[in-house]
């Protein structure tokens, strides 16, 4: 006579295949969920690049009209900077070595992306005989957080692999791939602040040759303060 399976057993066996059943419908609902942000990553990468691509014919459609009329056509004041710590901690007084941390350029070549305004370019006039920096167009943005973007996950610095990571951090805020990113960040858009939170200060490499002369400023054949658009420039053999 066969022995009946113990009630606890049977408890157990149906708590053990529930937990499947309910891991395999997560995995499957997730699966769904990154089919879907693959999807939009594609058509908000075209949408940008439409957009990038409208704003720079745009422009030179306004440049080629003011030389036209005889007149210079001024462009709008930049609204984004890249900046990066050239100076390590030696000889650098104390409101300017607080203005560096609160910036999170607590290390020679750290970089970071601000927002400019009065308040941002009070600060950098502080610091400004420690960094470089200067207004880095949508390729620059994009190539520092594809090739050396990492997260604040959790208090720690994780590399950003994945749509999925963005997704998870910074949905709420409508940013949900790597293309949406790199938008808020070089448009400064209304999340600017999230997005950029979100960003672990980025680590760059010495330039090949290393700097001439970072006690000199960019205006004077040195190297510190602001390069404008030279910045982009110097990225590309940082990164």
């Amino acid at each position: 006579m066969s022995k009946q399976v113990p009630e606890t057993i049977k408890k157990q066996v149906k708590r053990s295949f529930n937990s499947k059943e309910v891991k395999k419908e997560k995995s499957e609902k997730r699966m769904k969920l990154l089919r879907e942000i693959q999807e939009k990553a594609f058509k908000r990468a075209e949408k940008y690049e439409k957009e990038y691509l409208e704003q720079e014919q745009k422009l030179v459609e306004l440049k080629q009209k003011a030389l036209q009329e005889g007149s210079f056509y001024r462009e709008p004041e930049p609204k984004l900077a890249f900046i990066i710590r050239i100076r390590g901690i030696v000889g650098v007084p104390p409101k300017p070595r607080k203005i560096l941390q609160l910036l999170r350029l607590r290390r020679i070549y750290s970089g970071v992306f601000i927002r400019l305004n009065k308040s941002s370019l009070r600060m950098l006039h502080f610091i400004d005989p420690y960094v470089t920096w200067g207004y880095p167009d949508v390729e620059t943005v994009r190539a520092l957080i594809y090739k050396r973007g990492h997260a604040r996950v959790n208090h720690q610095r994780k590399i950003i692999d994945s749509n999925e990571m963005i997704y998870d951090k910074l949905q709420k805020y409508d940013i949900v791939c790597m293309e949406d990113l790199v938008h808020e960040i070089y448009t400064v858009g209304k999340n600017f602040k999230h997005a950029n939170s979100f960003l672990w200060a980025f680590k760059l490499k010495p330039p090949v040759g290393g700097f001439s002369t970072v006690k000199k400023s960019f205006v004077n054949k040195g190297e510190h303060g602001n390069r404008e658009q030279y910045i982009n420039t110097l990225v590309k053999k940082m990164i």
